[in-house]
């Protein structure tokens, strides 16, 4: 290697994100459009798969419905992001390391912590054995192949908050045959006002989806699924939704993590004990001041987008600014032709407004094919601005 080239590489500022969700991949979309090819900053966005997993649509898969196979590296044309696929093993903040499970050793000045949440399977005996989860594609397509399978039968779907509720609606409604049950310790809906959750559970019981709250799963078996007490439901096929969990490697490397293990950060999502690793997503335990944000594409997209601004103020000498979000609804679809649309404050509670039926369906569609426009205008967008959609909407942020 020639000294010019020695002092070329030197001067490169290695940028590593790790996971390819909403928020990684945002990151890495936002900060390859504004670097150059082989200028002084490469990106290097690190996956297990090259499949992007499409986690607001996984219910649909499961169900059984085809849809499109989405190429992370083709996400990724256009712009200056490298693509690495790997399972990364550990991280290494003294030497500022990523270790692959091939033993590749990647180095990085700035990391961007994007590794998020998989359904917890841990937390109840059985459930890592006998029960199916919507962590990928995959899983969703495992899960379908065994419905279609059944004939008849009963699936119990566990968990009664957003995605259960999907996942019900959408298995009851793909297959009749079949009797669907929702157990869950809050009642469906539980976090929309009185209106859109009363619409919920109707739109439950006209699918015939039997729902019980206020029950724990304490045990799944092959064929059943223990309740305290002693009693048990039967079941065919068991989905697992209830709970999440965050990859142990940000404990393990030595960064600030809460109790749930996420990435403690400060009010520009970089790591309050490690100021060069950024962390995003459901990875991060970000402070607003209504409360710790909970993990969503509608919150996690923004964090990758901020996270890229904030890299690149930095390389200039500037300051990071304060990351600062609100949400602003929670769709819900109730199978193809229906949903619930509950908007909502800041802070996240329910306004009084809300969408029913297929307006809601239309506007939540709408909403889910959101991040492809979303990272197509990064790429095409002038250098002083980025956006994301909120509510349907895109909206603009400057990042001087």
């Amino acid at each position: 290697m020639s000294a010019q080239h020695e002092a070329g590489a030197a001067t490169t500022h290695r940028v590593v994100i790790l996971g390819a969700g909403y928020a990684g991949l945002s990151a890495a979309i936002q900060l390859g459009t504004r670097v150059k090819p082989g200028g002084n900053v490469r990106v290097t966005l690190v996956n297990a798969q090259e499949r992007f997993t499409e986690r607001l649509r996984l219910h649909m898969t499961a169900s059984g419905q085809r849809l499109a196979e989405l190429s992370i590296p083709e996400l990724l044309e256009g712009t200056a992001a490298h693509f690495e696929r790997g399972w990364v093993t550990a991280v290494d903040v003294n030497a500022k390391t990523v270790r692959i499970d091939d033993e590749r050793v990647l180095p990085y000045d700035t990391l961007v912590y994007a590794l998020g949440g998989v359904a917890d399977t841990a937390a109840v005996p059985g459930v890592e054995d006998h029960a199916y989860t919507l962590n990928t594609a995959q899983d969703a397509e495992v899960l379908a192949d065994r419905l279609s399978g059944l004939g008849s039968g009963t699936v119990v779907v566990v968990g009664s908050g957003l995605t259960g509720v999907e996942s019900a609606a959408e298995i009851a409604e793909r297959h009749p045959e079949l009797r669907v049950v929702l157990l869950g310790r809050g009642e469906p809906g539980a976090a929309m006002n009185p209106k859109a959750r009363a619409y919920v559970r109707a739109a439950l019981d006209r699918l015939k989806v039997q729902v019980r709250s206020g029950v724990e799963v304490v045990r799944v078996l092959p064929g059943t699924v223990k309740l305290p007490g002693g009693e048990s439901v039967p079941a065919d096929a068991v989905l697992w939704t209830s709970g999440t969990r965050v990859s142990p490697l940000a404990s393990a490397a030595g960064l600030t993590v809460d109790d749930h293990g996420r990435v403690v950060t400060d009010a520009a999502l970089r790591s309050v004990s490690h100021p060069e690793v950024y962390a995003v997503g459901d990875a991060a335990a970000i402070r607003q001041g209504y409360g710790v944000m909970h993990g969503t594409c509608q919150g996690g997209m923004p964090t990758g987008v901020h996270a890229a601004l904030s890299i690149l103020r930095t390389l200039k000498g500037k300051r990071p600014k304060p990351f600062r979000f609100g949400y602003y609804h929670t769709p819900v679809s109730l199978g193809r032709n229906d949903a619930v649309v509950q908007f909502t404050h800041p802070d996240d509670s329910p306004r009084r407004l809300y969408l029913t039926g297929r307006v809601a369906m239309r506007y939540k569609e709408t909403v889910t094919a959101a991040p492809w426009p979303t990272w197509g205008r990064m790429k095409k967008m002038p250098a002083s601005g980025a956006f994301w959609p909120r509510g349907g909407r895109f909206t603009r942020v400057r990042e001087a």
